[in-house]
């Protein structure tokens, strides 16, 4: 798995989120009442995931208190928030850091939505093939035509993605991508995928020994990634955004300083740096090298959903 990392860890995370300076820090932010349920579901995180267990202790505390403050769960399965390692190289290959990057999910965002109280629905919807009319000549909007049986349907491929909102105030906005338009976001925005790579990926001409190299969430379940992306697309351009919301959303996909402050894996903003989502409950994912500046970060654990 590379280099060792420079600074190990001397002592597990129980024992160090069981220090009196610690849990004092822990208490304030989550009271007495749920400071054991906290401690014991950030110990279970780490023991499931090896990837994280080499992660600084601190980076991987603040992450699960910011999640903790949104009241969003870290269990993987819920899917809304993760814990996701990064390894931070010189350039000369040597581990200098493993930190924890809090990444918010799709359903995380939902969650966030749904308890300003101002929504009425929200969802995305996967468009399948021959269900996309084009444009209304007059309006300009899209047209879109369901497929009524649902086994027929998720059999034909998806061509793109409809995300929609309406508001308790009856006001509605929609936005459509197709998927040749999301495949190029994320080869624009997302280090970890290459068009070119995932379209030889699909096609089946990519060498088995080499499909380790394939592992970030992009290339493994692209719809579920796209549905985060446009998520974040259309609530932060035109629905409402608590004093919450907007802080989970200007801390998704950076490592949570002792302070509480952001910082981004790859020097880029988050509205730059758009939705390379992974997930770190998963153990089989090789590490995925981003070059940053003079330094190389390298995405280890597995990928959300």
């Amino acid at each position: 798995m590379g280099n060792e990392v420079a600074t190990s860890q001397p002592k597990g995370m129980a024992s160090f989120l069981s220090s009196d300076k610690v849990k004092a820090n822990i208490l304030q932010v989550v009271g007495q009442k749920n400071t054991t349920r906290f401690i014991a579901s950030v110990v279970s995180a780490v023991q499931n995931t090896p990837a994280l267990q080499e992660c600084s202790h601190n980076s991987i505390l603040s992450a699960a208190l910011l999640g903790e403050a949104l009241n969003l769960s870290p269990s993987p399965q819920l899917g809304q928030f993760y814990m996701v390692p990064y390894k931070k190289k010189d350039r000369n290959g040597q581990v200098i850091a493993v930190d924890a990057q809090f990444q918010l999910g799709a359903k995380g965002y939902k969650q966030l939505a749904m308890r300003t109280g101002q929504y009425k629905d929200l969802d995305v919807i996967y468009i399948r093939q021959g269900e996309y009319l084009g444009r209304d000549r007059s309006t300009g909007k899209h047209k879109f035509e369901f497929i009524e049986d649902d086994a027929i349907r998720e059999e034909l491929p998806v061509i793109g993605y409809l995300a929609y909102f309406e508001l308790l105030n009856g006001f509605r906005k929609e936005i459509f991508w197709t998927r040749s338009k999301m495949e190029k976001h994320a080869d624009q925005y997302s280090q970890a995928f290459n068009l070119s790579d995932y379209h030889l990926l699909q096609e089946g001409k990519i060498p088995k020994k080499d499909l380790w190299k394939y592992s970030s969430f992009w290339y493994k379940s692209f719809d579920e990634m796209a549905e985060k992306t446009m998520i974040r697309q259309l609530i932060s351009k035109w629905g409402i955004m608590s004093i919450e919301m907007s802080d989970a959303y200007e801390r998704d996909m950076a490592v949570i300083s002792e302070d509480g402050s952001p910082r981004y894996i790859d020097n880029e903003t988050v509205n730059q740096h758009e939705d390379d989502l992974s997930q770190a409950n998963t153990v089989d994912f090789e590490e995925v090298p981003v070059a940053v500046n003079s330094e190389v970060v390298e995405q280890t654990g597995g990928d959300p959903f």
